[in-house]
C-alpha cells in the first residue's frame, strides 16, 4: 500500500538532494544495484521490489544535476517503529558523507516524529551509521531472527 504522503525534500549545501518523491525513484538503478553490488541481498526481482517499495518509504540521493545517486528506504508503520534498509550510494558519490546524511536526515520526515525505535543492520558500515546516532543494541540477547534458508 502507497501511503499518501506528501513528498519532503532535502538539500545541502553542495547541492545533493534527499527526496521521498516516489516519481523520482529511478527503480530499474536501485534494482541493478540490488542484485549486482548489495552484499545484503542477492537481487530482488522486480515485482518483488515494486511490493517493497509500496509497503515502504523510500527515499532517492540526487546529485546536484538531478541523476540519482544513492538510495534507501524506511520500513515503518510510521508510529513507533522504523527500521532503515537497503541504504547505498553510488561509487562516483562516495567519501562526501551522503550516507550518514540521508539516515540521519530520514528521521526528520514528519510523519515519522513519533517513531522511538529506529533499527538497521549492517556487516560492515558501523562508523558511517553511528555518525547518524545508530549504536549497538544495549540487549542483542533480546532480539530474534528467523534466518533465511540455504539456497
Amino acid at each position: 500500500m502507497i501511503h499518501p504522503l506528501a513528498p519532503q525534500t532535502w538539500t545541502r549545501p553542495d547541492g545533493y538532494s534527499l527526496s521521498t518523491d516516489r516519481a523520482r525513484i529511478d527503480i530499474s538503478l536501485v534494482e541493478r544495484f540490488l542484485a549486482d553490488e548489495a552484499y545484503w541481498t542477492d537481487g530482488l526481482p522486480r515485482p518483488v521490489l515494486e511490493r517493497a517499495l509500496a509497503g515502504s518509504l523510500p527515499m532517492g540521493l540526487y546529485a546536484p544535476d538531478g541523476a540519482m545517486a544513492g538510495f534507501a528506504r524506511v520500513v515503518t508503520d510510521y508510529a513507533v517503529f522504523a527500521y532503515l534498509r537497503d541504504v547505498f550510494v553510488l561509487p562516483p558519490h562516495r567519501g562526501r558523507s551522503l550516507a550518514p546524511w540521508l539516515a540521519l536526515t530520514i528521521r526528520s520526515h514528519p510523519e515519522l516524529a513519533t517513531v522511538t525505535s529506529w533499527m538497521l543492520a549492517t556487516r560492515d558500515a558501523h562508523a558511517v551509521y553511528a555518525k547518524a546516532g545508530y549504536a549497538p543494541v544495549p540487549h542483542p540477547e533480546y532480539y530474534m531472527t528467523v534466518p533465511k534458508p540455504a539456497p
